[in-house]
This record gives structure tokens, sequence and C-alpha cells, in this order.
């Protein structure tokens, strides 16, 4: 580019220096800012300079200036995002398990630009202290944005499920035909995407991993299941749901003791009545998809939690009991 044109955007490159080479603990001199400049072949006069800071600082960037000695130097200090808020942001992103680890790391990449570069350095360090199990679905990025769109638009999607087998192979469930449903929400829970959607054929709400779909397309068809979708709540969904696997639907009497009074209130909410039962213990009834996850999830609290009905389910825990005993019992050898 000419010197003409590059002078134009002195500004512009002024405010890039001002973001990637200062924050609250760093500074620039007005001769290290001359010195940035002219690395990118702008000449520039402190007098211009003192012109464009004032600019941007009426465009809203906060610069500081704090007097050293007989100089000045200078720094921005407010920005968009906090430290602490790009390490909660860096770390989401790194705990992700429904993101690749490539695009965990161009997401991580972008997130540190709207850091100092001193600051960028922090972030970086936070990423490679933990190294959690990430999915190889390539895909898994793109299927997130395919079914906003659908739910933007209000269409319908078709796509294709699959489970693995043993050999870490992809096996397409019903024979790959192609599932049809209206799509209404995304959940984030466990670390996985979840799409929560309306099956007209079943007449039923269903969940689907987003790394588990292929082929996701959009179609001509306007989304049913309004009536249904009318009173969702997803937040209660997820409560009721554990781990995102399915069950019948119940009304269920736990009784607990009142250490587990966080634990029942971490799992279903503040909004959940606890009522005491003795000294030592209260119930609560709460709404959940009755299922070997909801109850393996009843029996890790050990002896301080029971469920006291309906019959039904205290039914399946029995059920459960009994199948676990022959499961592990004693075999020959």
């Amino acid at each position: 580019m000419a010197e003409s044109g590059l002078q134009k955007l002195k500004i512009l490159y002024l405010r890039k220096i001002f973001l990637e080479k200062t924050d609250e603990t760093h500074s620039i001199s007005m001769s290290e800012i001359i010195s940035s400049l002219a690395a990118y072949g702008i000449r520039a006069e402190r007098k211009s300079i003192y012109s464009d800071m004032e600019q941007l600082k009426l465009y809203g960037m906060d610069i500081i200036g704090e007097k050293e000695g007989n100089s000045y130097s200078y720094h921005v200090g407010e920005r968009q995002f906090e430290l602490a808020e790009l390490k909660l942001l860096v770390d989401s992103v790194e705990s992700a398990k429904f993101m690749t680890r490539k695009k965990s790391d161009q997401l991580i990449h972008k997130i540190e630009q709207l850091a100092s570069q001193y600051e960028a350095s922090q972030l970086q360090r936070q990423v490679y202290v933990s190294g959690r199990v990430k999915t190889d679905n390539e895909s898994i990025y793109y299927n997130v944005d395919a079914l906003h769109e659908a739910i933007a638009q209000n269409v319908q999607i078709s796509f294709q499920y699959f489970n693995w087998n043993v050999r870490k192979e992809q096996v397409l469930r019903h024979n790959g035909e192609r599932y049809v449903v209206s799509p209404w929400a995304l959940s984030w829970d466990d670390e996985n995407y979840y799409l929560v959607a309306y099956d007209s054929k079943e007449d039923k709400i269903k969940h689907f991993r987003v790394d588990k779909m292929l082929r996701i397309a959009m179609e001509d068809r306007r989304r049913e299941g309004v009536a249904r979708f009318r009173s969702f709540h997803l937040g209660d969904y997820a409560k009721k749901t554990f781990g995102m696997f399915a069950g019948e639907e119940e009304t269920v009497t736990i009784q607990c003791v009142n250490e587990l009074a966080g634990v029942m209130i971490d799992r279903f909410g503040q909004d959940i009545t606890m009522r005491p039962v003795d000294e030592g213990h209260f119930q609560v009834r709460v709404k959940v998809a009755v299922s070997r996850q909801f109850l393996g999830w009843i029996m890790a609290l050990g002896e301080g939690a029971r469920i006291m009905g309906p019959d039904s389910v205290i039914t399946q825990v029995k059920d459960e009991i009994r199948r676990l005993s022959l499961q592990y019992g004693e075999q020959e050898t």
C-alpha cells in the first residue's frame, strides 16, 4: 500500500497498538508509540498522535495517561472483557467435549486477541493445564450453527444418527434412515450439546446428541409441536433427565439426611420444597425421568437417600438391585 494510504490508517493502527501492547499493568511511552507506528510503515508526530488519542477517547476507548518522571506513559484501562471473564470463556471452550481440539484451539486463539499480548500469555498457560476428552467429529461446530438456523427459520430438519461400535466405527441407527423432527432448543448438559426436538410420528419430545448427528438438512415443512413447547421449560427438562437419558416421567418422593440438602438443591434447584421428617431427615417431591441413570445417582448417595414412592419406582429400584446382584455376584472359576 502506498505511504499516503497507510497514513490514512494511522488512527486504526494506533488503536491496535494500544489494545495489543498495553493493559492495566503495562504502559507504553510516546517514543514507543512512534516506533510501533513506524514498524507498520506509518510516520507520526507527537502532536498528531495526541489528536488521534483524543479521537479514540471520544470513540469510547479508555486511554489513561500517567506521569512517570518528566514524561507520560499510556495504557488502555477498561476493556470490553476483563481478564477474569476471558479466562472463563477459555475454560468453557477447553472443557467442551462437543468441540474438536482443532476448533477449540481456533476459538481460543480468537479469544486471546481480545486481550493484550501479556494477558494472552496467561490465557495460553490456562489452556495447557488440562487434557480433557474431546470429540473427533469435526462437523459438530457447523451442526450447532445449522440447528440454530433451522430454529430461526421455523422449519423441520432431517439427519442421520449414529452410535459407536467396539471397533470405534460409526454405525448408523435405523439402517441409515433419516430422522425427521422439529427442532426447538439446544441444551448443554454434562459437557455435551443436545438437540431437543418434537417427533410428530410419536407425538413425543426427544433429544439427540448433536455430535452424533450427520448430514443435517433443513426441510420445506414448518415446525410442529407448538402446543407441546408452549409450556416447555428447558431448565426443568434438564433437571428431570439424568445424563439426558430418557425414562417415564414420575413424581418421586426422596427422603434424605439433612447433610444432603445441598445435593438436592444443586440438582433440582432452590425452588424445591424440603419437608422436615424429623430432626435428621427431610423429604422432597420432584419430577424426574426415571432411568437407570437416575436410580444409579440415588444409589450413589448411599444410606443418606431413599426413594419413598411411588411403588412403581420402588419396584424399579429392587429390580435394579437384583440385576446388579446377578451381574456382580460370585462366579465359578
